[in-house]
């Protein structure tokens, strides 16, 4: 799967990139829904990884589409997208009205604002990161947007690191709107397990070529990269999730094959190959056990 770069993303809305925005500090740019998509109805947005991060403000009826999953969003609500988890945007209404913001990883990186952005959990794979508003929060969210338009478009010299400082406090937002016990994990030794190992997991994917292939596929791979017992593994990840590291690992591997049978033209014995599994009839029957039909079913949904 081709990831939307951010030139790509100007062409999609058939606009210039602004050159000042697209120096060393990275790029960042804030936008108008109303503006953006005036006149336009069934605005869709390609299902596909994108180059960039995006905070969205949706004031409208829309609907967002994940590899297994299908959200609606009837009420006001602040999206999250990161680059590693493709999705597809599409517009429910003739005319949209919102914000939202578009920056890569450069203009966010570590360095600048002190962590890095998959540290929060709303950036994490697993998550679903679209949030329901009240009122209150919607003008807050509103004049915070303005904020950012307004200081983009001026000439402060050090309008990047307010900018940093605005996007923060939406991400933040954001974190707030999440359960406690997503946002404060007990920092002990299960819990670091846990990190740990979804790290691996999800440092296999995505799967962007028909040469790559995930190296590590059972639990025991993973209890030996973790260097603990596999049945320790199991314990702290049934106690931490509710899963085993079994469940995980096929749900995961799931979550991929639907990817690429959506997404991607290659035949189904190109994807089993991918994924690492030895003959397409263990695919299949791994597809079909996890999923209820045949993964060429599933491809013709």
């Amino acid at each position: 799967m081709k990831a939307t770069t951010i030139p790509e993303f100007y062409a999609e809305l058939h606009q210039h990139l602004p050159q000042e925005v697209s120096r060393e500090i990275g790029h960042f740019n804030v936008f108008n829904y109303e503006e953006v998509y005036k006149g336009c109805k069934n605005q869709q947005m390609p299902y596909n990884r994108r180059t960039y991060y995006k905070i969205s403000l949706l004031l409208e009826h829309n609907e967002a589409q994940y590899a297994d999953k299908t959200i609606e969003i009837d009420n006001p609500s602040l999206l999250f997208a990161t680059p590693h988890i493709p999705y597809n945007w599409i517009s429910k209404c003739d005319q949209q009205r919102g914000f939202f913001c578009v920056f890569t990883e450069d203009f966010m990186a570590p360095a600048k604002i002190g962590i890095r952005l998959e540290d929060f959990t709303l950036f994490q794979p697993g998550n679903v990161p679209i949030f329901r508003l009240e009122p209150d929060h919607i003008d807050y969210l509103t004049n915070l947007f303005q904020k950012i338009n307004t200081e983009l478009s001026g000439d402060y010299a050090f309008k990047y690191d307010l900018i940093r400082n605005y996007v923060m406090e939406l991400i933040h937002f954001g974190q707030k709107l999440q359960p406690a016990t997503a946002l404060y994990p007990k920092h002990n030794a299960t819990s670091r397990i846990t990190s740990l190992f979804i790290e691996l997991l999800e440092r296999q994917f995505p799967i962007e070529n028909k040469q790559q292939r995930p190296n590590l596929r059972t639990a025991s791979h993973f209890a030996d990269q973790l260097a603990v017992h596999v049945n320790h593994l199991n314990k702290v990840l049934k106690e931490t999730t509710g899963l085993t590291t079994s469940n995980l690992v096929s749900k995961r591997f799931l979550q991929e094959a639907k990817i690429l049978l959506k997404q991607t033209d290659w035949s189904v014995s190109e994807i089993s190959d991918s994924l690492g599994f030895e003959e397409i009839a263990h695919f299949s029957n791994f597809f079909r056990k996890q999923e209820g039909l045949s993964p060429l079913a599933f491809r013709d949904i």
